[in-house]
């Protein structure tokens, strides 16, 4: 639902751009999209979602919002339940009462930043009260709380990026998104991009922010849905993208093991070492082009890896070859 519903044109925001989409979906669409839905996954639907995503739900025409939840109610059943996006200053209590009413379980905030400075540069029309205020009534009433940040907008750096993680981690999310910034033509962001006002994270300070604010997010049980924006033609075609990778979250999760190996590696007195992941981990370690394991060879170390299905997706153990 490419920007229906948005109040203000953020400095960022090109949803046509990003999602390649400007057709606004009809209550007919969506029962459309459910039934092939049903078809395709059988069984798995029980573990899926009805999503509405693009633009901020809660603030679009009230008529046409309850058409579409409508259609979607009658597939209750079927999928795990409703969720949708919205801005933190689209959440009242009377909206809240109606979403419940039509089987919404979940709710994602566009919060994008808890520094106030950089939410008024950035144009969101809102501020990090708003998003705390939001958050508490939708836990209050017994949604599921999504927050989406961004990190690198303008104004903002390393610290307030931190900052919004830990202000996000207080309100206690079950999911959360990150998003880098990315600079999209026709913005105001573009503006300030090219009169060189706005400087973008690089790709490799990118993987560096983010791979920290995972490990925040996974020490503190927060789901993570998503790093990094899904890839498009039209992203791409309309996007500054020098600083994005359709990889983007494998690229931390590898920096994650890289910085965790190394950490762990040092106290050891011999370079013959075995380490210890669960299976699915062992393309993290590696690195994309096995980058990781190669700069572990450069450095001297020899590695013997075992697998062990009881540790976690980031658990590493590491110890010796004997």
């Amino acid at each position: 639902m490419p920007h229906n519903g948005c109040p203000h044109q953020c400095s960022f925001c090109n949803q046509k751009s990003i999602t390649g989409q400007q057709y606004q979906p009809t209550a007919d669409d969506v029962k459309k999209t459910l039934v092939k839905a049903q078809s395709d996954l059988g069984e798995r639907s029980k573990n899926a979602e009805i999503a509405f995503f693009g633009g901020s739900f809660t603030a679009i025409d009230r008529e046409y919002m309850i058409t579409l939840l409508t259609a979607a109610k009658e597939f209750g059943s079927v999928f795990s339940g409703i969720r949708i996006s919205t801005r933190p200053d689209a959440i009242d209590r009377d909206i809240l009462v109606l979403l419940k009413k039509y089987g919404v379980t979940a709710i994602e905030l566009g919060a994008q930043s808890m520094n106030d400075g950089v939410l008024l540069l950035n144009e969101r029309g809102h501020n990090s009260e708003d998003v705390r205020r939001a958050s508490r009534l939708i836990k209050e009433y017994g949604f599921s709380l999504g927050l989406q940040m961004m990190t690198g907008l303008y104004g903002s750096d390393f610290e307030k990026d931190k900052y919004t993680a830990k202000e996000f981690i207080a309100l206690k999310p079950d999911t959360v998104r990150i998003y880098p910034t990315v600079v999209m033509k026709g913005t105001a962001l573009e503006k300030y991009y090219l009169e060189k006002s706005y400087k973008p994270y690089t790709l490799e300070e990118n993987v560096d922010l983010c791979s920290q604010l995972i490990k925040l997010f996974e020490d503190e049980n927060i789901k993570i849905i998503r790093v990094g924006l899904h890839y498009s033609d039209s992203l791409i075609q309309n996007g500054y993208c020098h600083n994005y990778h359709p990889a983007f979250k494998e690229l931390c999760e590898s920096r994650l093991f890289y910085n965790s190996f190394l950490e762990k590696a040092k106290l050891l007195e011999s370079k013959n070492i075995d380490i210890t992941i669960h299976k699915k981990s062992l393309s993290k370690l590696y690195g994309q082009k096995k980058q990781n394991l190669h700069s572990f060879e450069d450095m001297g170390y020899r590695l013997n890896i075992i697998f062990d299905d009881s540790l976690d997706k980031y658990e590493m153990r590491i110890g010796v070859s004997v």
